[in-house]
């Protein structure tokens, strides 16, 4: 892993951290989508890695509950409200 590789997975994680639960859950549905018609491997790759961010970004709001918001979230159901102890990232927006 190159510096340049290092500090894109940081700033990718840093937005994940300001992002809301819908936008959240909406860019994993999005990452496992990708991973299932892959152009070439490579992008797999980097989509596994923002996958693995991706989750223990929901896992570190929703301690203890293994992805379960997410899977609700997926099947139609809403997640229960967090309390996010974090400070929004300032001047991040998007992804």
């Amino acid at each position: 892993m190159t510096g340049s590789d290092i500090v894109a997975e940081r700033r990718f994680a840093s937005t994940l951290e300001a992002m809301t639960d819908e936008e959240l859950f909406d860019l994993m549905a999005e990452l496992e989508m990708g991973c299932e018609a892959p152009e070439r491997l490579s992008v797999v790759d980097d989509l596994f890695a923002k996958i693995v961010l991706t989750e223990s970004a929901i896992e570190r709001r929703f301690p203890g509950q293994m992805l379960r918001p997410y899977k609700d979230w997926q099947s139609g159901q809403k997640p229960r409200p967090h309390v996010n102890v974090q400070q929004p990232m300032h001047g991040l927006r998007g992804r």
